[in-house]
């Protein structure tokens, strides 16, 4: 599909995947609406692209929040018109504490960022794809391969990434008569500043700590530039990138 004039939303787009996949984005021809809650990655990420204004939003944006997604959508129909792509990626994790020592708010923080602020971003993505004209787009979710088997510990962001399956089974269903696609991109151990302590050591679930492989996050990035190029009459509901070496096969 030819991705020049194609427009993309990306969240948590400041960092790591999110700022990967905007700079593959941005060099395969989209233009790109970046959100993320700190406005100077944004910046960087724009700058590292050395692309025209008009390829380019910057909208600071807490996805937790409904007023600031509202903002979001608004800045980017209003510039573009239309929506063509959008890449659910922002999300936060907790510390690592057993179960019962973790805090309410902690809790509500890991579920608001990457379950609520997925469904806010997917209903006004909703909105703007059924209304324009030709009709339909496509939604990318970050899921995790958290959505598939705990680490020890992670009891918000594993609940958080199996919600997120649900949202996109929901999504991909309620998407199909308006031609929006809804697809997932379970990632395993991928090279950013958010996975450094794993090449020091990771708890694993027989109680041992262990040095665990990653992967260069531009193969995320690719595998997200492959999912938003398929025309709309084709999916990827689910799909699952990881370092071949980690321990996720047999994990648990």
């Amino acid at each position: 599909m030819d991705s020049t004039n194609r427009i993309a939303v990306v969240t948590g787009a400041g960092t790591g995947i999110g700022k990967a996949a905007s700079l593959l984005l941005l060099k395969n021809g989209y233009s790109v609406v970046l959100a993320g809650r700190r406005v100077e990655p944004l910046q960087q990420v724009v700058s590292e692209a050395g692309l025209p204004d008009s390829r380019t939003l910057i909208v600071p944006t807490d996805v937790s929040d409904p007023q600031a997604v509202d903002s979001l959508f608004a800045a980017a129909e209003a510039k573009y018109g239309r929506l063509d792509v959008l890449l659910n990626n922002a999300g936060v994790g907790a510390f690592a504490v057993p179960l019962e020592n973790l805090s309410y708010q902690e809790w509500r923080t890991v579920l608001d960022t990457c379950v609520t602020g997925t469904f806010l971003c997917t209903q006004h993505a909703f909105r703007i794809m059924k209304a324009q004209n030709p009709q339909g787009g496509r939604i990318i979710n970050n899921g995790s391969i958290s959505a598939h088997v705990p680490r020890p510990n992670s009891a918000p962001y594993t609940a958080a990434k199996h919600a997120i399956t649900g949202l996109t089974k929901s999504s991909s269903l309620d998407g199909r008569a308006f031609n929006i696609a809804c697809g997932q991109i379970d990632i395993g151990n991928a090279a950013t500043d958010m996975t450094t302590t794993m090449s020091t050591g990771m708890p694993q679930a027989n109680g041992s700590v262990m040095v665990e492989a990653r992967m260069d996050v531009q193969h995320v990035a690719q595998a997200i530039l492959y999912m938003a190029n398929l025309p709309l009459d084709v999916n990827v509901p689910f799909m699952t990138v990881m370092a071949n070496q980690m321990p996720f096969i047999g994990r648990g």
